[in-house]
């Protein structure tokens, strides 16, 4: 993988297909030149496909995916967060009493920015956090029962339209964190997101193909081979920044919540489909 990536950036410093987005562009503005950049680069993808990754762009690899996904090897994960979400604390409560519109879908509305803390908000932080209100210890990040969680109500969810909101000026100053997180280079390797994921995408890596950004989120928690398990969106993230040769930053830590809360706008309109499976 270090050798893929190596060149990667090599090509990434020959130049670029797309600008980084203006900085006085606003998330409308973003979001609007995102879609059609992708939409542009591969014209025969119909907009709700993205959601369904790089299997949006690779139809070999795609039948595969269809394959596996007939017994999807995430089916045993859902089942156990729907026991631990409906098992009760010591006080006698259950995680539905924090969350009491799951059964209609709500990961469609994640990350959001809270107006009361100033925060933005991921479903995974928000399990945790119900948790500490009702007594319990806070679950472990990336992997393990919070992944099992959060890949039950985002099941619970599936069909609905990604629909993250920008409420205020603060809020949009976490976007633009991540909007800047997300163009940044960083890493020995010199790499941004943007470099794999939005320039490249579509491109080979040897016998990988790069992803498209738009669609991204819409399918986490993932059930990855290379894990042979579960895991979040930030693991992934973390698993992004270890390849680049950088530092991951912390797991629900204010840098990868503006990147998800920016990556996620930036697939506003595309459908949940998680969890999912990949390689």
């Amino acid at each position: 993988m270090k050798a893929k990536l190596i060149a990667i950036a090599a090509a990434a410093m020959v130049g670029m297909t797309m600008a980084v987005p203006a900085a006085l562009a606003s998330p409308e503005d973003d979001l609007k030149a995102f879609r059609e950049y992708f939409k542009k680069r591969f014209p025969n993808v119909p907009f709700e496909d993205f959601a369904n990754g790089v299997y949006a762009i690779d139809p070999a690899a795609r039948e595969q995916w269809e394959a596996i996904e007939e017994f999807p090897p995430y089916e045993i994960n859902i089942e156990k967060g729907k026991e631990l979400f409906h098992k009760p604390f010591k006080n006698g409560k259950t995680m539905a009493s924090c969350f009491p519109g799951y059964k209609k879908g709500i990961k469609q509305n994640y990350p959001y920015f809270d107006t009361k803390s100033g925060k933005v908000k991921t479903l995974e932080l928000e399990i945790n956090e119900c948790r500490e209100k009702n007594g319990e210890k806070p679950l472990p990040w990336g992997k393990g029962p919070i992944a099992d969680i959060s890949a039950y109500l985002t099941y619970l969810s599936r069909g609905h339209k990604t629909d993250v909101k920008i409420p205020n000026k603060a809020a949009e100053a976490e976007y633009e964190k991540g909007k800047h997180f997300f163009y940044a280079k960083r890493g020995q390797l010199n790499l941004a997101c943007a470099d794999c994921h939005v320039y490249y995408a579509g491109h080979h890596i040897r016998a990988d193909l790069l992803s498209p950004a738009l669609g991204h989120t819409t399918h986490f928690p993932v059930y990855r081979s290379k894990w042979g398990g579960l895991g979040t969106l930030h693991r992934r993230y973390a698993g992004c920044n270890k390849q680049v040769r950088a530092k991951p930053f912390p797991k629900q830590g204010e840098e990868y919540r503006a990147l998800e809360y920016f990556h996620t706008y930036m697939s506003n309109g595309l459908p949940i489909n998680g969890p999912g499976a990949r390689k």
